[in-house]
């Protein structure tokens, strides 16, 4: 999951929690308690996105750095 889509379910969790009324759809389907869920998997999804973005990038330039330095043989 990205950033981006991080984001999304941020606002979209904190749209469901503080706009809408929680008894808009009756008692069956809690809405707060949804956008609730919707901001904690949002949360969850910045900070790995932040956690493994050095890690993924650091891999491609390992790898490039091998390839400069071991130019394949003909």
């Amino acid at each position: 999951m990205g950033v981006g889509i991080s984001i999304f379910f941020l606002t979209l969790g904190a749209i469901l929690k503080f706009a809408i009324d929680p008894k808009v759809f009756g008692e069956a389907v809690r809405m707060d308690v949804i956008g609730v869920i919707f901001m904690i998997v949002g949360g969850v999804g910045v900070v790995l996105s932040i956690v493994l973005a050095p890690k993924r990038g650091r891999t491609s330039d390992d790898r490039l750095m091998h390839r400069e330095n071991n130019p394949p043989e003909i």
